[in-house]
């Protein structure tokens, strides 16, 4: 087998987002003196991961109206009833400690009203404007304040680690460590220790149009997978309807033009130049995500399109110097890629934005496997079917903090380092190796494929005949991965060797996705069925479940657990339920 060095530590953190950097500062805080934490990423600290991509802002019930049961009840409506209500409670409620921990001890410095209080703008689907932003830059200015404070600390960091296998304990009851590949040399390091927070992120980057960094593969729900950990909500894959459509040329194209933009009164036109969302919705453009999203596609089914092939947002109505002011990162934007934000018309598509499923958790982030947690993007529950626009960053930085707390209190009654399974860590070298000992062949081709089948076949819109196409052209596909090689001569920063293992992973997300939606036979949230079109009854709500078993995956449904509100109730600020009418 091939040599691996090794690395211990008591906790170990994959991913420097949000949710990665704030549990490295709460691990410190909350575990014994001399605790050793490590950090691994798959690029730099700081600069990787989505939370530094966020535009719009947090979403934080601050009163004004406002409250923690307000913001639950929009979170579980806007999910359609399936959110694990535990989570999306300890969202809303930890959110407003957050925000302070944020501003007070983290030292980010959001927009304010004249009066010094901090300034909420309008997201749609949303009861209240509670979004907390820095202009349209919200997630570098959280990013950059979390780096300075991690990066002072006496933290082991590993960047440009890519981590490819969870390796069990011998029996399988534990988790010893993982294995990762030192993207710098090619070689392989094995990192063990006593807890493991898996936060790298979703990136659902196997469709045509998507808003991740290309190096966002879904790696982590694929190790989870594969080390047979239920994964839930596999088939809610979140398109942001104003992804910027900039011409195949680009890799802007995709990108997303933030929610405050509907928010602050955009317009979406079509092609035709005639506002078209009050067809769909009574709510405009301030619709769900997901509405806005089928209404834009719908309109290209009817090639009421531009140029590029969607619709136009419009904002130059509300005045372009007001625009300029209040969106200048979108205006930049769009201008980088020719287009006139403040003062005309930009053409916008929906784009694969955020996976809702996940790693089933509970609400202290824990998993079935011992030592192993899941916190962000990587865990499913607290979205349900949709999650609204505010609602990620404040996920990650809630959870985040939430992970690094327990994962801290947890190693106090832990004994030694676990041994790992010598045929689990062989098997992930093997796999990882595998394309080194085949015909060098071209892999960009064979992921552009994916992107178009997923797109095509597991969309913005399903139906049953087109997921088994689609499920055929992701089995071609992983086929024909199989029997494609990389050169193997040198190791180091082998960028195509991690095209290989991008692509393996984002297949093996692409089959779970499309059996989830295949078993999913009613409409919730992201995922609509053409052939279910119907909402189903709520009291009866289920959420799919994902099992690797051997080569194959299992999909079974759940019933939702209605722990503190159920449909046709709301949940009122003396934490007590109360009927109401005509609750959706």
């Amino acid at each position: 087998m091939a040599h691996i060095d090794r690395h211990d530590t008591d906790i170990l953190i994959i991913g420097t987002g949000g949710a990665g950097l704030f549990a490295a500062l709460h691990a410190q805080q909350s575990a014994p003196e001399g605790t050793r934490i490590t950090i691994a990423v798959k690029g730099l600290i700081g600069k990787s991961g989505c939370t530094r991509m966020v535009q719009g802002g947090y979403n934080v019930a601050l009163g004004g109206g406002d409250t923690v049961e307000r913001h639950f009840m929009d979170t579980i409506q806007g999910g359609k009833w399936l959110p694990n209500q535990d989570m999306a409670w300890k969202l809303c409620e930890q959110a407003v400690v957050r925000i302070h921990e944020l501003e007070n001890e983290i030292g980010c410095y959001f927009d304010r009203n004249p009066d010094g209080t901090l300034h909420q703008k309008a997201f749609a689907g949303q009861t209240a404007d509670r979004t907390v932003h820095k202009g349209d830059l919200t997630g570098i200015e959280i990013i950059s304040r979390l780096m300075e404070q991690v990066l002072a600390r006496p933290v082991d960091k590993l960047q440009e680690h890519r981590a490819i296998g969870l390796i069990p304990t011998p029996d399988g009851s534990a988790l010893a460590g993982v294995l990762f590949i030192d993207m710098r040399s090619g070689g392989f390091r094995l990192v063990r220790a006593k807890t493991v927070l898996m936060a790298t992120g979703g990136g659902p980057t196997m469709y045509k149009y998507n808003t991740p960094s290309g190096d966002k593969t879904m790696d982590g729900l694929a190790m989870a997978m594969r080390a047979g950990l239920e994964l839930r909500d596999m088939e809610m894959v979140q398109f942001h309807p104003t992804g910027l459509l900039a011409g195949d040329h680009t890799r802007m194209t995709g990108t997303v033009l933030e929610e405050g933009l509907r928010g602050a009164g955009g317009q979406l036109l079509n092609g035709a130049e005639n506002r078209f969302m009050f067809d769909y919705d009574p709510k405009g453009e301030r619709a769900t995500r997901d509405v806005v999203s089928r209404a834009i596609y719908a309109e290209m089914r009817k090639n009421n399109t531009t140029d590029n092939g969607g619709v136009f947002i419009s904002m130059s109505h509300l005045g372009p110097d007001h625009v300029r002011a209040k969106f200048p990162g979108m205006v930049k934007r769009c201008a980088d890629s020719g287009f006139d934000l403040a003062g005309g018309l930009v053409e916008v598509v929906p784009t694969a934005h955020y996976f809702m499923g996940g790693v089933v958790v509970d609400a202290d982030t824990r998993t079935a496997m011992e030592g192993l947690y899941v916190a962000g993007e990587d865990a499913g529950g607290a979205h349900g079917s949709n999650r609204l626009g505010g609602n990620g960053v404040a996920n990650s930085t809630v959870y985040g903090g939430v992970a690094g707390d327990v994962m801290g209190a947890d190693i106090r009654a832990m004994g030694a380092l676990r041994d790992p399974c010598p045929e689990a860590l062989q098997a992930e070298v093997a796999r990882a190796l595998q394309p080194l000992s085949r015909t060098p062949g071209l892999v960009q081709p064979m992921r552009h494929a994916l992107q178009e089948a997923m797109w095509e076949d597991v969309g913005v819109m399903r139906n049953a005949p087109g997921m088994e196409r689609g499920l055929t052209r992701i089995a071609g596909i992983s086929t024909e991965l199989m029997e494609v090689g990389v050169a193997g001569d040198d190791l180091a920063f082998n960028l195509t060797w991690h095209d290989w293992l991008n692509l393996r992973s984002l297949c093996d997300i692409s089959e779970a996705i499309t059996l989830a939606a295949l078993a999913r036979e009613n409409s919730r949230g992201a995922h609509y069925r053409e052939d279910f079109p119907e909402t189903g009854d709520l009291d009866a709500s289920y959420f799919t479940v994902v099992t690797q078993m051997g080569e194959t995956l299992d999909v079974r449904r759940d019933p939702v657990q209605f722990t503190l509100v159920r449909p046709g109730e709301t949940i009122m600020p003396d934490g007590a339920p109360e009927t109401l009418v005509a609750a959706q």
